[in-house]
């Protein structure tokens, strides 16, 4: 499943942004450090990253310290997305601080990403929600826990790969 508007980058610099799809052609990504092509995930990884249940989310508190959690996760077109309370700590994390590392529970094949944040707070895109309820039985990634609590999407396009072992 693709969402219209994002890439998949696999070696970003940190501090620079991806151009949207619709900024550039749809196969190609200026990094402005000379210009990077999207490459594709080892089919493997595409499969994990598919069917795992749940990443690691780590965010950094206001001292700087990491806040890492489990989540569940949905990723597409190069972006992890991460459905949370509006009220948690990794949302009021990434509200001060957007830099994320994600990573997939298996030590011994390592899948980490790294990226920066965009909070949703409403109008979730329809493909992303029906991408979580298909990978968690139903679930609705809109719903809160409780009747006081709201939901947030989290998108996090990502910007660097770590696999196993090696830096893109």
């Amino acid at each position: 499943m693709s969402i219209p508007g994002t890439l998949t980058c696999t070696r970003v610099q940190l501090g620079d942004c991806p151009p949207r799809r619709s900024e550039l052609g749809a196969d190609r990504v200026n990094d402005r450090t000379g210009g990077v092509r999207p490459a594709p995930l080892p089919p493997a990884v595409e499969a994990r990253l598919a069917h795992d249940p749940r990443a690691w989310l780590c965010t950094l508190r206001p001292a700087g310290s990491p806040h890492v959690t489990p989540v569940w996760f949905v990723h597409t077109g190069g972006t992890w997305w991460v459905g949370c309370a509006e009220q948690s700590v990794k949302v009021r994390n990434v509200l001060a601080d957007p830099r994320v590392s994600l990573a997939l529970e298996d030590g011994i094949a390592p899948v980490v990403a790294e990226g920066v944040v965009r909070v949703w707070r409403s109008d979730f895109p329809a493909p992303v929600v029906a991408a979580f309820a298909r990978k968690y039985d139903g679930w609705d990634v809109r719903r809160p826990e409780t009747p006081q609590s709201r939901r947030v999407l989290l998108e996090v396009p990502v910007r660097r790969w770590l696999l196993a072992g090696e830096a893109q």
